[in-house]
């Protein structure tokens, strides 16, 4: 029987949970708490390299991804191995999830915001829009893809849900948490940096000053410094 973990980051590509939440993450993990990652696509459109072969990239990419969730301490990463740019909300990818969040139990669910305004990667609108679906109604109800039952996966009630996005620019009105970082920030940064393909060519601390500005002003108005945004959905049943 597998353990229940306390969250399920459902990230679309490898390295977009460690710009969105992997503060979140490492604090939860340091109080005690497991995280599971489910990665939807194998990110192997993700690069300016003319000579890189997608195979090759999306081998990388899953490297870096599992050397990223071992520096937060996240305890599973689960990779779907859909192609990068290619998720579509289907009746097999929303099971897929179903079955995950049935298996795992988690009391929350963390994925991207799926309504963020203007430009924002189609993977990105697809895979939060079918997490919402899987949490709710699919993974409540027994009678949603009845076969898992079979396999003695019983409905599960996720108690929260948490939408990110990348820049407090992004639909400001609708962040209504924000969590402290403070302590975890430079934990973030080293698992962003896990994403060389991704990040290698920012010099440093370039990259890190930039981020530091951009949590710092998410944390306005809060007792703490630096901090992630969100817009939590708390579900009631």
């Amino acid at each position: 029987m597998v353990k229940p973990a306390y969250a399920m980051v459902v990230t679309p590509h490898p390295d977009d949970a460690e710009y969105g939440i992997a503060g979140t993450v490492a604090r939860w993990v340091k109080e005690g708490k497991d995280v599971i990652y489910v990665v939807c696509t194998n990110g192997d459109k993700g690069t300016t390299d003319i000579n890189m072969k997608p195979e090759r990239l999306a081998k990388i990419r899953e490297k870096e991804q599992l050397d990223a969730a071992k520096v937060l301490g996240v305890r599973e990463v689960i990779f779907l191995r859909q192609p990068d740019q290619g998720l579509e909300d289907t009746y097999e990818f929303r099971k897929q999830l179903v079955r995950l969040i049935r298996t795992y139990r988690p009391d929350i669910v963390a994925t991207t915001d799926p309504y963020i305004r203007y430009t924002w990667h189609r993977d990105h609108r697809i895979a939060g829009q079918v997490v919402l679906d899987a949490v709710f109604p699919y993974a409540r109800d027994f009678l949603s893809y009845p076969d898992l039952m079979l396999d003695g996966l019983q409905p599960h009630n996720v108690k929260e849900i948490l939408l990110w996005g990348f820049l407090l620019s992004c639909n400001p009105e609708e962040i209504n948490y924000r969590s402290d970082i403070s302590d975890t920030f430079d934990l973030k940064i080293a698992a962003l940096r896990c994403h060389r393909s991704q990040v290698g060519h920012l010099p440093s601390p370039d990259l890190e000053n930039t981020l530091r500005q951009q949590h710092e002003a998410m944390a306005q108005g809060e007792s703490f410094k630096l901090a992630e945004t969100f817009h939590r959905v708390e579900i009631f049943y």
